[in-house]
């Protein structure tokens, strides 16, 4: 098992990217994706046609997320924990992912750059 962490720069507010990752509507803008999404505790989400699924463990709002995203059979589960701190051209995003799949480390990574989070940058560049 692998672990990633990483801080990307999103030019929006913590409350508009808390909400971005957690209200099914703005989900779908910046995915340009169909996505399944109940956002409590326990409740389950699929994004980007099922490449993403899991459940939401903890919600802080506009300040913390963890989610267990599921892998097949995988004992442990696969943790992603992003926290969303102020900063001067909007919010940094940490994104901490862990229990990842050897076998999935890269694809993982590459998502989470050039596919998640690039797409949500994108989308708050545009306004």
């Amino acid at each position: 098992m692998k672990e990633f962490k990483k801080y990307y720069i999103v030019p929006a507010n913590p409350e508009d990217i808390y909400k971005a990752l957690t209200t099914e509507i703005t989900i779908r803008l910046w995915t340009g994706d169909i996505v399944e999404i109940d956002p409590k505790e326990d409740g389950e989400f699929s994004m980007w046609d099922g490449s993403i699924q899991g459940k939401f463990i903890q919600l802080e709002p506009y300040t913390k997320i963890v989610q267990q995203w599921y892998f097949g059979e995988q004992n442990v589960p696969s943790l992603v924990t992003i926290k969303l701190h102020e900063h001067k051209k909007g919010t940094s995003v940490e994104v901490k992912h862990t229990n990842i799949p050897d076998e999935d480390y890269d694809d993982i990574i590459d998502g989470w750059d050039n596919t998640y989070m690039s797409s949500l940058i994108e989308f708050y560049e545009e306004d």
